[in-house]
């Protein structure tokens, strides 16, 4: 999205007609270039926020109106760098300053207000993570820690962060940072070389397009998710932005063919949300969809033609709503997200939604009047070359406090009373036959529902791990082994298998077997590529199959089933299957583990919404696991351990048992459950390995 602290954003530049040199020929210094305010600039922009708005909260796809946010950010952004530059040279400090006073204030409100409602109306397992990314927000790295966490942009909203939308005004931050170098870097190429300085910068944004969208391509094919986050992946869609400014005053076409492209753009924008099934595709070529359309409208400029479309962009309803368009895109999305939890929704109604619609424009309008426009007018800050920057800093502050307050808050919550597999916390021991609680009868819950999401396994914190010699293959030794000869367990598989290991590592202590790990996320053990549509995965797992028949450990550990949901969905692949029988031929025992139900929402979120015990969180058994798991064609080498009955009792699979929470997520065991099942599979185990 683009700030709206100054109306004076949607001017442009009009260039100099020795702007552009004829080839081999040095231009001469352009002449001073003069603005030129565009109202459907700022039209264009409230109908992408509204796109963005309306497709949140009714239609749950993407609309592609970041991506005209992008388009004119870029278009703007360069006329002001090469306006500076014509006056003798970028200040790339008082540049940066500039931004942060646009950018930081506003969403320093944004932030604190949405930490206080989160507070008050988000449940504790969700804060944690919801601290991490207003840090993050605040920061301008979002996007990169929900590609670190591979968010899927798509998932439901009871799961979502009420601060991820901040990761396109990351990229937007980034975007200022780095883009004015990148100027500068080709101004003084261009006095360098005696070339003329737009030719020069036009030069440099064609060739940062060019491999921008080509690597955009290459991620979107290689890992949609990562991509969609990406940084690198969006640089194209600024840049063209700003070629177009460069060459836009050129460009004299019939006030007819205007009209119909401005159409065209609009139209376009209107319907890609629902015209593009974007949800595996984005951003890629398909963004150009979005960008063209932006572009499209651009060209078409201010026609005055009766049936133009800029005749509506530029009409002052669409006008205001472009001056709010920054702070309503920050705005709509906590109040979405925290409007569902508070009415325990998982989509919004008309009313609910236009509800969500009518505060968000409220709070928007707000902040446009008490934060911007004051911010705009005022001189604090403007005295000096650093002012601004010690305006943030200030801006900061209350937020900074807030933040605090709040980790101490969660840090005295996160504190366990009680250990996995204590009297009180009995786990799944407590579906074991002839089990007598003996515990207290309000015994707390485990783990804390505040860090029930930080219950992972950190399977490589003791930094025993290694690359192998194949490719895209990590091994981790989780349990260590004094004798170099003892038995080795080697944990395969994905982040499911990970969350299994400490059901594993008792009986390895014990007996003093090592356990080794080859762990890759959303890559289950299979000859194929069972979740994603990459070649990594693939080569992940042939590499796994090779090391493990070279070193023959005494036993593999990996998932016997996989897609476990309501529906009855749950199936081997015949991947799994030809994994085991080529270990097989190697002489290496497989113990295959029942996987463990996925869900559409997370259940701790239930927990804490309706309370323990509440029949909201119960899922019928019977919709999630047939009786048995069949698999007629697993070779001999393969054990199959069926764990349903101690994750679910006969009639539902529950988010807690015994007194410690089962999921820490909607689809992943916690760490403090997870061990104790060992008890149950210790036995197991050791009956192969002794064999």
């Amino acid at each position: 999205m683009t700030s709206t602290a100054d109306r004076d954003a949607a001017r442009v530049p009009r260039a100099a007609p020795s702007g552009l040199p004829a080839t081999g020929t040095p231009a001469p210094s352009p002449a001073p270039t003069r603005d030129r305010f565009r109202p459907e600039i700022e039209g264009l922009r409230a109908l992408a926020s509204l796109l963005v708005v309306v497709y949140h909260v009714w239609i749950g796809r993407v609309s592609g109106g970041v991506d005209v946010f992008f388009v004119l950010t870029g278009f703007l952004a360069v006329g002001q760098l090469l306006r500076a530059s014509e006056r003798g040279h970028i200040d790339l400090v008082a540049q940066w300053g500039r931004t942060l006073r646009r950018l930081v204030p506003p969403a320093v409100v944004v932030l604190a207000g949405t930490v206080v409602a989160s507070l008050l109306f988000l449940p504790e397992s969700r804060w944690s993570q919801t601290l991490v990314e207003v840090v993050t927000s605040a920061t301008f790295t979002e996007n990169w820690k929900l590609a670190a966490d591979s968010v899927d942009y798509y998932a439901a909203h009871d799961s979502a962060s009420v601060v991820q939308h901040f990761w396109s005004l990351s990229i937007q931050g980034q975007f200022a940072l780095v883009f004015p170098v990148l100027v500068v870097v080709a101004v003084l190429l261009a006095r360098h070389r005696g070339a003329g300085v737009r030719s020069t910068v036009a030069a440099v944004l064609v060739a940062v397009t060019a491999l921008s969208f080509a690597y955009s391509l290459w991620l979107t094919a290689a890992d949609q998710q990562l991509a969609y986050f990406h940084s690198l992946t969006r640089v194209w869609e600024f840049t063209l932005g700003a070629l177009l400014a460069l060459v836009i005053d050129r460009i004299d076409l019939p006030v007819h063919l205007r009209v119909v492209l401005g159409w065209v753009g609009v139209v376009g924008l209107v319907s890609c949300g629902v015209a593009l099934d974007v949800e595996g595709g984005f951003p890629g070529y398909l963004a150009g969809w979005p960008v063209l359309c932006a572009v499209a409208v651009l060209v078409a400029g201010s026609t005055g033609h009766a049936l133009s479309a800029d005749r509506h962009l530029t009409a002052r309803p669409l006008q205001y709503l472009g001056s709010i368009s920054f702070p309503l895109y920050l705005w709509h999305w906590p109040v979405l997200l925290l409007a569902l939890q508070v009415t325990h929704k998982t989509a919004p109604g008309w009313a609910l939604g236009s509800a969500v619609i009518a505060t968000s424009i409220a709070l928007a309008a707000g902040t446009r009047a008490l934060v911007e426009r004051p911010l705009a007018a005022s001189r604090v800050g403007r005295g000096s070359r650093w002012g601004n920057y010690r305006l943030a800093a200030v801006t900061l502050v209350p937020l900074v406090v807030i933040v605090l307050v709040w980790h101490g808050v969660t840090t005295v919550r996160a504190q366990p009373d009680g250990t996995p597999g204590d009297a009180d916390h009995p786990g799944a021991t407590s579906r074991q036959a002839g089990f007598v609680y003996r515990g207290s009868p309000d015994a707390s819950l485990l783990p804390p529902a505040v860090s029930s999401y930080d219950d992972w396994v950190y399977y490589k914190d003791g930094g025993d791990c290694r690359w192998l010699p194949y490719p895209v293959l990590e091994e981790c030794t989780f349990v260590g082994a004094a004798d170099p000869n003892a038995p080795t367990i080697v944990v395969v598989g994905d982040s499911h298998m990970q969350q299994f290991l400490p059901a594993v590592a008792p009986v390895a202590r014990e007996r003093g077997w090592r356990v080794t790990t080859l762990i890759r996320g959303n890559c289950p053990f299979s000859t194929g590529s069972e979740t994603v549509a990459d070649q990594g995965c693939a080569d992940t797992n042939q590499a796994a199959i090779a090391h493990i028949a070279r070193t023959r450990p005494a036993l593999v550990v990996a998932d016997a089933s996989r897609n476990v949901r309501v529906g009855l969905t749950e199936s081997t692949p015949p991947g799994f299957v030809e994994a085991w029988g080529r270990l097989g031929d190697a002489g290496v025992p497989v113990l295959a583990v029942r996987d463990n139900p996925r869900f559409d929402t997370a259940p701790p979120s239930c927990v804490d919404t309706y309370g323990r015990g509440a029949a909201e969180c119960l899922v019928p058994r019977a919709d999630i696991y047939r009786p048995q798991l069949s698999i007629p064609d697993a070779p001999p080498n393969t054990t199959v351990v069926d764990l349903s009955d101690s994750i679910c009792d006969p009639h539902w699979c529950p988010p807690e048992i015994g007194n410690i929470l089962v999921y820490l997520d909607n689809n992943h065991l916690t760490a403090s459950f997870s061990a104790t099942l060992a008890p149950v599979v210790g036995p197991r185990i050791a009956a192969v390995i002794d064999r």
